[in-house]
């Protein structure tokens, strides 16, 4: 164990940080690959499912804007190829959204008195729960262009499209398309209690858990019950927010009934550029994920992702706005790791676009204390674990 000095540090991000990122770089990459085969191939078989792609570009809404395309172009220009699709959660943990088709012009929905059906459509008795922050309803007439296929009942209840059904024709075509394409070495269907489609896939490093999840993109327009940026705040600066907001959206079936708000090319784009002032917020976010993964929340499934460190990463930058607040290694890191260790504590950590959720809301509350102890711990006695 070596103190925060620039010399341990300096050695950790070569020994440690930069290890990793070289490492789940090829990874990713490996994964990219597969996965672009086999949603080919579905493709294939249904149009409203189409392959990933490296180019960030997927929904014919963007597509057919050309100064969003060459915009996102800028973005991107003289980086290392992103994979917009894919979020790597922890280095054998990914979330790859695969984009839906055939669905444009979208518009705000309005409520309905009844939404509640059973797998096979008949109307339960009593509510299940109303929608959170981050979901939604939606309908098949919230799009002005909608293929007649969103309107069959595979995947459309009395005019709700519904993620469980979504998720149901997709787990086949999954199936279907991983013996069709001879990947059974390579791809191997996870059971579980939930109607997400989990993969274990196989690279030459290791196994890698993937959870595919069907994706509406919009990046047309910009939630409505979404306030942000708030009010009187420095960060980020207001092109920045006009860009990001420019990207919009996107509505995942991530559960049975509801819809989930996902913000993925705001996030990237507020990641883009974050130390054009000299800063060093990114170095600290990185080594912050790296201690996360190799001491704080460890294992295959961690309870921590580097979605929640992003979020903190988010709240403080926009709490510490000033380029001076960024001058200093040590103390622009420890103000993240006070950050995290006071959501792990209180058990609450908010989105960032969406104040009012709590991503911390379902996770176990004893696997919690147990990473807020280890905070703790560093906290009293900032080390870097070095042989």
């Amino acid at each position: 164990m070596k103190q925060l000095t620039e010399e341990a540090i300096e050695q950790y991000i070569q020994s440690k940080v930069d290890v990793r990122h070289r490492v789940v770089s090829k990874i990713v990459d490996e994964v990219q690959k597969i996965i672009q085969r086999l949603t080919t191939d579905i493709s294939n078989k249904d149009p409203r499912f189409q392959a990933i792609s490296n180019s960030g570009i997927h929904n014919e809404n963007m597509k057919d804007q050309p100064a969003l395309l060459a915009k996102w172009s800028s973005l991107l220009q003289g980086k290392r190829p992103f994979h917009p699709s894919i979020q790597v959660l922890a280095p054998n943990q990914f979330l790859i959204t695969i984009p839906l088709l055939g669905l444009s012009g979208y518009k705000e929905g309005q409520k309905r008195h009844w939404r509640y059906y059973t797998a096979h459509g008949a109307r339960l008795m009593s509510p299940v729960r109303d929608p959170e922050d981050l979901q939604q309803w939606l309908e098949v007439e919230q799009f002005s262009k909608s293929l007649q296929q969103w309107h069959e009942t595979d995947v459309n209840i009395e005019g709700d499209l519904v993620p469980a059904r979504v998720l149901a024709v997709f787990r086949e075509l999954v199936e279907r398309s991983i013996v069709s394409c001879n990947l059974m070495d390579k791809i191997n269907i996870l059971e579980g209690f939930s109607s997400a489609v989990r993969v274990a896939v196989e690279t030459s490093d290791y196994q890698v858990e993937v959870e595919l999840t069907p994706t509406i993109e919009i990046p047309t327009c910009w939630p409505q019950k979404i306030k942000w940026p708030r009010c009187f705040k420095r960060w980020p600066c207001q092109e920045k927010v006009q860009c990001v907001k420019s990207f919009g959206f996107d509505l995942l079936a991530a559960s049975n009934y509801h819809w989930h708000l996902s913000f993925s090319r705001a996030e990237h784009i507020l990641m883009q550029g974050l130390d054009e002032d000299g800063g060093c917020r990114m170095t600290c976010f990185r080594v912050m994920r790296q201690m996360k993964e190799d001491v704080w929340c460890t294992g295959n499934k961690p309870i921590l992702t580097s979605f929640h460190l992003q979020m903190v990463l988010f709240w403080t930058c926009e709490k510490y706005p000033h380029s001076k607040d960024w001058r200093c290694f040590r103390t622009g890191f420890l103000r993240l790791v006070q950050k995290l260790h006071k959501c792990v504590s209180q058990h609450f950590l908010k989105h960032y676009f969406i104040k009012g959720t709590n991503l911390l809301k379902y996770a176990n509350t004893n696997d919690l204390d147990v990473v807020a102890g280890k905070l703790s711990v560093f906290l009293e006695n900032p080390v870097l674990p070095l042989d």
